[in-house]
């Protein structure tokens, strides 16, 4: 079994799918980040940078003690390692995987992120930076786009994998971001083709009730007003 520490947002789905693709059974423990929850010390100890989404496996490959991991793909590798699935044995197969997946760990997942919330968080608007941000989001777009074009099919090649995984998720917020698909056919066509699978449907579902319609003061305090000092106070933990 498997403990997810989740709540419903981009870098939480890409464990859910995950899970769900592998037919994993897991328990859905929720991480609501907007009262703080990702500070408590129960929290920390599995995952040191106050971040969901993270797991515990109860019940490791190899036997012996419960494993925690955090960071998304770190877990989405763990998972596709564990299984057999969605991750390459081939050198060439899984080096592209795995480019891929930093390219959304290092590119598409902080810049989109940040152009979120340049876009719907910040107090007031900041024209360089939604500028700024935007741009980059579009650029890597069409990145995206034209790595489709090559393949085909999916993000690494001609296979799903754990790097489809982790992008479909941010791609999802596009209209959020303000990116017109349209601009970028291929990466339709990819969407259109991951809507339709089943346990990807029910990955992005999960929790979905979880989700507030508001974002007050005091959950823009814990999303946004951290620095190392109230970490270390335990300012937002809730034990």
């Amino acid at each position: 079994m498997i403990d997810l520490y989740y709540w419903p947002t981009p870098n939480g789905w890409k464990i859910s799918i995950m899970l769900e693709e592998c037919g994993l059974p897991y328990r859905l423990q929720p991480v609501n980040i907007g009262k703080g929850e990702q500070f408590t010390h129960q929290f920390l100890a599995i995952s040191p940078n106050n971040r969901m989404p993270a797991i515990v496996d109860h019940a490791p490959s190899h036997g012996g003690e419960p494993i925690s991991v955090f960071e998304s793909g770190a877990i989405l590798i763990y998972l596709a390692e564990k299984t057999g699935l969605f991750l390459p044995t081939d050198l060439r197969g899984r080096t592209r995987v795995l480019e891929w997946l930093m390219w959304q760990m290092g590119g598409l997942g902080p810049m989109a992120g940040q152009n979120g919330h340049f876009l719907l968080y910040a107090p007031e608007k900041v024209p360089y930076a939604i500028e700024r941000y935007g741009k980059e989001v579009n650029r890597l777009y069409g990145v995206l786009d034209a790595q489709l074009a090559r393949t085909g099919a999916f993000v690494a090649g001609a296979d799903y994998s754990i790097a489809d995984m982790a992008i479909f998720p941010w791609v999802r917020t596009h209209k959020a971001q303000q990116v017109p698909l349209e601009d970028f056919p291929h990466v339709q066509r990819w969407v259109d083709a991951l809507f339709e699978r089943p346990a990807a449907r029910r990955g992005l579902d999960l929790g979905k009730e979880l989700r507030a319609g508001t974002l007050t003061e005091d959950a823009r305090k814990a999303l946004f007003g951290q620095t190392a000092r109230s970490v270390r106070s335990g300012e937002h933990r809730r034990d």
